[in-house]
C-alpha cells in the first residue's frame, strides 16, 4: 500500500472500520479485502485532492495580496496531526523589508474565543467547572439587570452569547479606559433581551464566563491558558498577555487604510477582554492547536483536552443567523461558529478582527481531516475568510464554486463604515447660535458610562470622560447641538457624533447605542 495512503488512514481516520464509515463506503462489516481496497483507493483520491488544493494556495494568497495591497499575511494548513503548509507573505511593517514567515506573531483578536473555549473544556474535563456551572458560583459579584437571570446564568450561556446582553456590550467602555472588572461590573445597567432565546455577540459577556473559570482555578486567565493549552501543545510563541506580544522580535504591526494606503495604526491593547480577544500567536503555533481539534483533544498521541468536554463547544448551542435563500442557518457553539460547508460537511471556525489592524480566521472540516488558519496585519477586509472558502472549495469540489470576494468583502466594508447621523449632512446655514459656553460647562453623571466633565477651553468646549481620561473637543453645529469625532477600536475613521444639550442633560449619540447615552448634570 502507498505510504501516503497509510499515513492518511492512520492520522485522519484511524484505519479499518472508521475509515470505511467516514467515507460512506459499503461492505464495512468484517474488514474484507474488497472493502479495504475501496477504502485505500478513496483515501488516495482524497490525498490527491488535498495536494491539488495545496498546490494552488500560493497563487491564491499572492493574488489576494496584490488585489488588496495588504502588508502581511500568514497561512497554515493541517492534515490530521501534521502541518502540511505554513508560509508567510509580505511584510510585518508596510514600507520595510521585514518579511512575514510562519513564525511571525500576529494578534488573533476574536479567534481567541475559540482557543479560550478549549481552555475551559480542559477545566470541564478535570471537573473543576462544567459548561452549566453558574457564573456567580465563582464570580459572586457578577450581575446583570435581571436578578433571576444572574442567578441562572452559566459559563455556557455566556460562551454561546445567549445571555440576553446587547450586541458588543461593554466594548465602548473599554475604549474609554475602563479595565476588565470595571466593565464587567457595569454590565448590570444594560437592558436584557430574552434569556437563552436570543443571540447577541458579546466580548465582555464571554470574558465574564472565562473570568469565572480562572477564579475557580485560583489563577489569572493568561496563566491558566499557558498551563493548560499553550505549554502542553508546545505553542512557544503564543500568549494571552499583550506585554508578551510587544516583546516578540518577529511580530507584526497593525495597519489601517488612510487615503487608499495601508499605514501603521494605533496600537490595540486588548487585555481588558483577554479571554475574548487577547491571544497573539504564529500560524505554526495555531496549526498545532488545529491538529488537536482534529484529534478531538489529542495532539500527536497526547491527550490535551477531554473529548466529551470539548464536543459541546463545537456543537450548535445558539442560533446565530436564520436560514436565508440558499444560505443555511448559522449556529454558535461555545466560542465557535458551527456550520455546514457547500458539500454538506460539518465545519467549525471563527473570524477575528481589530479595526486598528488585525484580520484573522480559521476553519476546520473534520470529515476531511483538514484545518486552515490565515492571519493578516491590517483592518479586517475579509481576506482570511475568502482564502478559506476558496481552499475548501478546491478540497471538496476541485474548483472554486462561488465568487467569494464579491460575497464576503461587502460585509466587511459595512462593518468598517463610520458612524453618526450627521455624516454627509449639511450644516444649517446660518446655524442657530449656542448659549454662552458657561451654560453647558459642568459635571454630568451617568451610571453606566461614569461621570462626564464639560469644560470650557480656548473659547470652546470639550468633553472629558472615562478613567484614561478621554478628551473630545466639541464643534458647534446648530443651537444646543455640538459634534465630536472619534477614532478607536469601535469608531471607524470618519465617525461623527452629536452632543445634544437640553436643560440639565446632554446626550452623546455615539454612546447611546443602548439608550444609556444621556448624562444628567450633577445636583440636578
Amino acid at each position: 500500500m502507498n505510504s501516503a495512503v497509510q499515513q492518511r488512514r492512520r492520522i485522519v481516520l484511524g484505519g479499518g472500520l472508521a475509515a470505511c464509515w467516514l467515507l460512506g463506503l459499503g461492505g464495512c462489516g468484517g474488514g474484507g479485502s474488497n472493502a479495504g481496497l475501496a477504502a485505500d483507493l478513496a483515501l488516495a483520491a482524497e490525498e490527491a485532492k488535498l495536494r491539488a488544493a495545496l498546490d494552488q494556495l500560493d497563487g491564491l494568497a499572492i493574488a489576494m495580496m496584490k488585489e488588496t495591497g495588504l502588508p502581511g499575511l500568514a497561512v497554515a494548513v493541517v492534515h490530521g496531526d501534521q502541518t502540511v503548509y505554513a508560509k508567510g507573505f509580505g511584510t510585518r511593517v508596510a514600507g520595510t523589508n521585514a518579511p512575514v514567515d510562519a513564525d511571525t506573531v500576529f494578534q488573533l483578536a476574536s479567534m481567541s474565543k475559540s482557543l479560550g473555549a478549549t481552555v475551559v473544556a480542559h477545566q470541564v474535563g478535570l471537573g473543576a467547572v462544567a459548561w452549566d456551572t453558574p457564573v456567580r458560583r465563582h464570580l459572586p459579584w457578577f450581575e446583570l439587570a435581571d436578578r433571576a437571570v444572574s442567578a441562572q446564568l452559566t459559563i455556557g450561556d455566556l460562551y454561546a452569547h445567549r445571555s440576553g446582553l446587547p450586541d458588543h456590550a461593554g466594548d465602548r467602555l473599554e475604549d474609554m479606559g475602563y479595565d476588565q472588572q470595571q466593565v464587567l461590573q457595569r454590565l448590570r445597567h444594560l437592558a436584557l433581551d430574552t434569556f437563552r432565546k436570543s443571540y447577541h455577540y458579546t466580548n465582555f459577556g464571554l470574558t465574564g464566563a472565562a473570568a469565572a473559570v480562572a477564579a475557580a482555578a485560583g489563577t489569572d486567565w493568561a496563566t491558566l491558558s499557558e498551563q493548560t493549552l499553550y505549554g502542553p501543545l508546545g505553542m512557544r510563541r503564543t500568549s494571552s498577555r499583550f506585554a508578551d506580544f510587544q516583546t516578540r522580535s518577529n511580530r507584526v504591526v497593525g495597519h489601517i487604510k488612510i487615503d487608499g494606503a495601508w499605514v501603521p495604526g494605533p496600537v490595540r491593547m486588548p487585555d481588558a477582554q483577554a479571554p475574548a480577544a487577547s491571544i497573539s500567536a504564529s500560524v505554526n503555533d495555531v496549526a498545532r492547536w488545529l491538529s488537536m481539534m482534529l484529534g478531538r483533544g489529542v495532539f500527536q498521541g497526547t491527550r490535551i483536552v477531554d473529548a466529551a468536554a470539548l464536543q459541546p463547544a463545537v456543537s450548535p448551542q445558539a442560533l446565530s443567523s436564520p436560514a436565508s435563500g440558499d444560505r443555511p442557518a448559522g449556529h454558535y457553539g461555545y466560542g465557535f461558529n458551527v456550520g455546514t460547508t457547500a458539500a454538506g460537511l460539518s465545519s467549525f471556525g471563527h473570524s477575528g478582527g481589530f479595526l486598528l489592524g488585525t484580520g484573522t480566521a480559521f476553519m476546520v472540516v473534520p470529515a476531511t481531516g483538514v484545518g486552515m488558519v490565515a492571519l493578516t496585519n491590517a483592518s479586517p477586509i475579509g481576506v482570511p475568510e475568502i482564502l478559506e472558502q476558496q481552499f475548501f472549495d478546491l478540497l471538496q469540489f476541485g474548483a472554486i464554486q462561488r465568487p467569494w470576494e464579491q460575497i464576503i468583502m461587502p460585509a466587511f466594508e459595512a462593518m468598517s463604515a463610520p458612524e453618526g447621523s450627521l455624516i454627509g449632512a449639511a450644516q444649517p446655514k446660518p446655524p442657530r447660535p449656542p448659549q454662552n459656553m458657561s451654560a453647558y460647562a459642568g459635571r454630568y453623571d451617568n451610571a453606566y458610562h461614569g461621570p462626564l466633565q464639560v469644560v470650557a477651553e480656548s473659547g470652546g468646549l470639550a468633553l472629558v470622560l472615562g478613567p484614561a481620561p478621554l478628551r473630545l473637543p466639541l464643534t458647534h453645529w446648530d443651537g444646543d447641538v455640538f459634534t465630536f469625532t472619534l477614532f478607536n477600536e469601535n469608531a471607524a475613521p470618519g465617525t461623527l457624533s452629536k452632543a445634544s444639550f437640553a436643560g440639565n442633560r446632554v446626550t452623546l449619540e455615539y454612546y447611546d447605542r443602548e439608550q444609556l447615552g444621556t448624562f444628567l448634570r450633577a445636583g440636578a
